[in-house]
């Protein structure tokens, strides 16, 4: 599944090298040269991850990745350092500014693809192609098909996101804001009682292979995906 990747790049050559690469692996990306511009990007569209130069015009990568991991909006948002800075010293101070990975230049289009897969498998695996497997409920992002226990089911695109979320983050409670900044995206200005809605057209369309009974209703506190 494609992610968002946020590129922040003050060189022109490297952040459309970058973006081209990122692309060409399926993704969508923002571009931005400096961490002002950034900033009112994320303000408008939270991204999946960022990619970020450390050595910015004005403000810098590590103040810019303080100011993110100390916003409760953008505090999880995956993060790749991206710097000419290859001293041990200062791959700790980006990795203890906040950042998750840390890429020196100059650097392979192919690992940094890898770091941005392995980060996002880790941090946000909902935006990864990977096929997820739970109690015979099988789910696979790149083609887009769901099955339950051999037998095809159908699903809107919104539910099919829904599902993904809870599937690779089940056993654990979200409330219905939570559900729409996730799955809908906190740019999105939808009524909370929507995700109810979609909750029933989910689990109507897991009745056929009896997958309906892994949405619990929690009550008072919003939704789950159970295991069993």
């Amino acid at each position: 599944m494609a992610a968002t990747i946020l590129i922040v790049e003050d060189e022109p050559a490297i952040q459309e090298l970058v973006a081209c690469n990122l692309e060409l692996a399926g993704h969508r990306t923002l571009r931005a040269e400096s961490a002002e511009q950034a900033m009112r990007m994320v303000r408008d569209e939270l991204p999946d991850l960022i990619v970020l130069d450390w050595m910015l015009p004005g403000v810098n990568g590590i103040e810019f990745a303080r100011r993110l991991r100390t916003d409760k909006r953008t505090q999880s948002v995956p993060l790749i350092m991206l710097t000419a800075r290859a001293e041990e010293q200062d791959k700790l101070t980006g990795l203890e500014t906040g950042a998750d990975d840390y890429i020196t230049k100059p650097f392979s289009p192919r690992e940094l693809n890898a770091r941005v897969k392995a980060l996002l498998r880790r941090r946000s695996p909902q935006a990864t192609d990977d096929v997820i497997e739970v109690s015979g409920l099988r789910l696979d992002p790149a083609s887009h098909r769901v099955t339950g226990n051999g037998t095809s089911l159908q699903l809107g695109p919104t539910e099919f996101r829904l599902l993904h979320f809870f599937m690779t983050h089940a056993e654990r409670v979200y409330t219905r804001v939570q559900l729409l900044d996730q799955v809908w995206g906190d740019h999105v200005f939808v009524e909370e009682r929507t995700v109810d809605v979609h909750i029933r057209r989910l689990r109507k369309a897991l009745e056929p292979s009896g997958h309906d009974k892994l949405i619990q209703t929690v009550r008072s506190s919003g939704y789950r995906f159970s295991l069993n």
